[in-house]
């Protein structure tokens, strides 16, 4: 079912299984992703096939410099024929959101994500909500560069439990692009959400020996001991190394996870969370000093 779920993506997403069998791992792992690309290449028509597939609920949130927390939330009306306030739901509702070019956004309207991200919850005026159980987030993130962008805090980038780029495609993925006339998302064929749901349960039964847990301490440990990075993987870093590997390893068709599953999924784990203080460095340069520590 797992390469199914893949090769119907790759039916709109050309020349990317790498990328997508990534993506799946996240939301198997009940976690969230962040892609830093640059505009156009593919970022919304992956979330909404993805989304389409797995008949998620969907939105897509354009987020802008004047946007506020309570167009992503919600927010309460009074509703004069009785007397009292109502709760409009805001995007955030859905089963699968799509935060398209978050850091073009203040961190206070990012702010609002934060209790979503983390418990799946969302509280307005003392009223705690519930988010439903498959909620998931792909944030979209501009180069920092580009003019008109923020940066995202370090506690809402480790909110992602990967983050990764879709890059260019190749040459062939190109020409199969411009020979297509449109995305029809209705055309692929859908997998019922009790299956995904029995797959998640499974990551959960991922067995990790004291090897493959030895190797992950050895890597939280340098990255908070060696004084070479300005922040160490936090405590939720090290929860989401865990799931990752776990439903990696699923997606691999395996019930427990072996040593390269580590180094295959380490850069895309560290890349958003881990800076050197000393000079620049790449994910996975970063991802080989940090494994060269096991």
């Amino acid at each position: 079912m797992i390469q199914d779920i893949v090769d119907e993506i790759s039916k709109v997403v050309f020349g990317k299984e790498k990328e997508i069998k990534l993506v799946l791992t996240c939301f198997l792992a009940n976690s969230h992703l962040l892609i830093e690309d640059i505009p156009g290449v593919g970022k919304t028509t992956l979330a909404h096939a993805f989304a389409s597939i797995l008949e998620l609920d969907f939105a897509r949130v354009q987020f802008t410099s004047d946007m506020m927390p309570s167009d992503i939330i919600g927010v309460n009306i009074f509703n004069a024929s009785t007397s009292s306030f109502e709760f409009k739901k805001g995007p955030i509702f859905n089963s699968f959101v799509l935060a398209d070019e978050i850091n073009r956004a203040s961190a206070k309207t990012q702010s609002a994500l934060l209790e979503a991200m983390s418990e799946k919850t969302v509280s307005v005026d003392s009223t705690t909500y519930k988010l439903d159980d498959t909620f998931f987030v792909i944030a979209t993130k501009n180069p920092i560069e580009e003019h008109g962008v923020y940066t995202l805090p370090q506690s809402e980038l480790d909110r992602f439990a990967m983050s990764l780029s879709l890059g260019y495609p190749s040459k062939e993925a190109q020409r199969a692009i411009l020979q297509r006339k449109s995305v029809d998302y209705n055309l692929l064929r859908k997998f019922p959400l009790s299956k995904i749901n029995e797959l998640k349960r499974k990551v959960n039964e991922i067995y990790l020996s004291d090897e493959i847990l030895d190797s992950i301490q050895n890597i939280l440990n340098f990255s908070r001991d060696s004084g070479k990075f300005y922040y160490g993987i936090s405590t939720r870093g090290s929860l989401d190394i865990v799931k990752i590997l776990s439903a990696y390893a699923l997606i691999n068709g395996r019930d427990y996870v072996i040593p390269s599953d580590i180094s295959e999924t380490l850069e895309y784990i560290v890349a958003h969370r881990l800076e050197l203080k000393e000079g620049k460095s790449s994910a996975k340069e970063m991802a080989s000093l940090l494994i060269s520590q096991i």
